[in-house]
């Protein structure tokens, strides 16, 4: 399978170690072969080692080195947060999230419901191999 998530200007990025851990970043520019340059709406524009970045499948499209207004209209332009919401990995970090900011009542709740499903399931099932033996 070829490889499609290329380092190029405008690459989305998600920062996977450090301060800015959990955040989407864009590419602004390539400084050498280990950092690039990064902005993001929410933080100061700042050098990455690509290392901390693990690179998305969305794509904007701005000139190198953008200011930062032209940044943030490419990025409402092209629904960078949408996408990334929708997308199986946002998703799971959200849910992700969510589970880790239950507390142990939460759980508890969660532990029956998880419980009282298992049985209508598990109910349903023996209704299904009653009939198709009948």
């Amino acid at each position: 399978m070829p490889f499609k998530r290329y380092v190029e200007i405008g690459r989305v990025a998600l920062v996977n170690y450090g301060k800015e851990y959990g955040k989407l970043v864009v590419i602004v520019d390539v400084i050498d072969q280990n950092r690039a340059l990064v902005d993001a709406p929410d933080m100061v524009r700042s050098q990455m080692n690509f290392k901390r970045l693990s690179l998305t499948d969305i794509k904007i499209d701005i000139k190198r080195v953008p200011r930062k207004k032209a940044l943030l209209e490419a990025m409402e332009a092209a629904d960078v947060k949408g996408k990334w919401e929708k997308s199986s990995w946002g998703r799971k970090l959200i849910v992700q999230k969510r589970r880790a900011s239950l507390n142990d009542f939460d759980r508890f709740k969660l532990m029956l419901a998880k419980i009282k499903r298992a049985s209508i399931v598990r109910q349903e099932l023996t209704k299904l191999k009653k009939n198709s033996s009948a």
